[in-house]
């Protein structure tokens, strides 16, 4: 099929900044895009062909726009897969396909898809409503502490929380949800496995992610993860299982925790580009973003291996500040060697909103980081 300057349409369910990057390629490529996403104000809004203002989650709205198009992808998991299934049936290309995402979408459902697959994950127990788990621990079938997660629409942070006392339980809203086993863990690492539709597989130098102590955000991405030839073997061969079950195409980010005795755990996976993968674009032989186009388009694979190392940043809105937004020392980090930040054209900040990302490259890693410390302390997104 001739996707390059054509009449074909590539159809993306999600206008945000995963979007927007993806966008970055399909100019590249000369690919025609139509996007739908709630916001007036979506990032991919300057960059498509087509537009359509629709609510993700409304069965008509995403079924209606996924006719038009060839092939169907998405930048954000919270989609209404039925209609999803029902354009599958009809005979359009949806990668993920709506199995892979009927199963991620709900965190229940992708723990007990790890156990039945015989991937590694940390012991859980599943509860109707979150009210349940104070008689639970009441009656000794829960123990003290554990990761409260809501099953639905978590993200960055949202809808997880660490319980150590009863008293954490307070305020958290009535739902299905899991209460996992608190995992002892050295690092967190992710690898992003891509797979095209011929079967196809290759995946990404594993990263390590460091996180923000309250906000439970990603703060800075490494790659390579600094750890044992052994362990990172460990954790690509998990993500490529992890992949093999899901018989997934295009991305798979799979995020797991390295134990302190050096055991891997998945923790859970997203079905598309991800924020673990955003150095790829400058430190990278093959962005993720292209190579997500490259599989769902049953393209040949790029080249997967860094040409430098890489360290990513997070730019998210200061607390304090709500408003229209404001880069502060934006020109100090952009003097300093090997950096490059994204700015994802949100235009209101709020605290902890992701509003860019800055990539830091250096052939020695551990400069690279002591950079983005520096890129870290300099950069502060507030507002007028």
């Amino acid at each position: 099929m001739n996707y390059f300057s054509s009449d074909f349409k590539l159809g993306i369910l999600g206008g945000g900044q995963l979007g927007k990057m993806l966008l970055y390629n399909t100019r590249k490529f000369d690919i025609y895009t139509s996007v739908m996403d709630a916001s007036k104000e979506a990032p991919c809004k300057m960059a498509c062909n087509e537009f359509t203002l629709g609510d993700l989650m409304d069965y008509d709205a995403v079924y209606n726009f996924g006719k038009q198009v060839d092939v169907l992808t998405i930048e954000i998991e919270n989609v209404n897969v039925d209609a999803l299934e029902a354009l599958e049936k009809k005979g359009i290309k949806v990668y993920p396909a709506s199995k892979t995402l009927r199963t991620i979408q709900n965190k229940a459902k992708q723990k007990l898809f790890y156990i039945d697959n015989d991937i590694p994950t940390a012991p859980f127990s599943r509860f109707a409503y979150t009210s349940e788990i104070k008689e639970a621990i009441n009656h000794g079938g829960l123990s003290l502490p554990f990761v409260w997660k809501s099953t639905q629409f978590g993200y960055d942070g949202q809808g997880v929380k660490i319980v150590r006392s009863v008293d954490d339980l307070e305020g958290l809203p009535n739902v299905e949800c899991i209460a996992e086993n608190l995992v002892p863990f050295k690092n967190e690492l992710a690898v992003i496995v891509a797979r095209n539709a011929s079967g196809d597989i290759k995946s990404y130098p594993v990263v390590e992610m460091e996180f923000h102590p309250e906000a439970n955000q990603v703060e800075y991405v490494i790659c390579p993860a600094r750890i044992d030839d052994d362990v990172a073997k460990k954790a690509e061969a998990v993500a490529l299982k992890v992949s093999k079950a899901f018989d997934h195409v295009g991305l798979l980010a799979v995020e797991m925790f390295q134990t302190e005795d050096d055991a891997i755990l998945v923790n859970e996976v997203a079905p598309r580009p991800h924020n673990s993968g955003h150095q790829t674009i400058e430190a990278s032989y093959t962005s993720q973003f292209e190579q997500h186009l490259r599989a769902i388009l049953d393209l040949p694979l790029g080249r997967t291996d860094s040409k430098v190392g890489g360290v990513m940043v997070n730019l998210v809105g200061a607390e304090g500040y709500t408003g229209n937004v404001v880069y502060k020392n934006i020109e100090a980090i952009m003097g300093m060697e090997g950096v490059t930040p994204h700015i994802y054209g949100k235009q209101q900040t709020r605290p902890f909103r992701k509003m860019g990302h800055v990539t830091i490259v250096n052939e020695d890693l551990n400069e690279a980081r002591r950079v983005a410390e520096k890129v870290k302390k300099s950069i502060e997104v507030i507002s007028e």
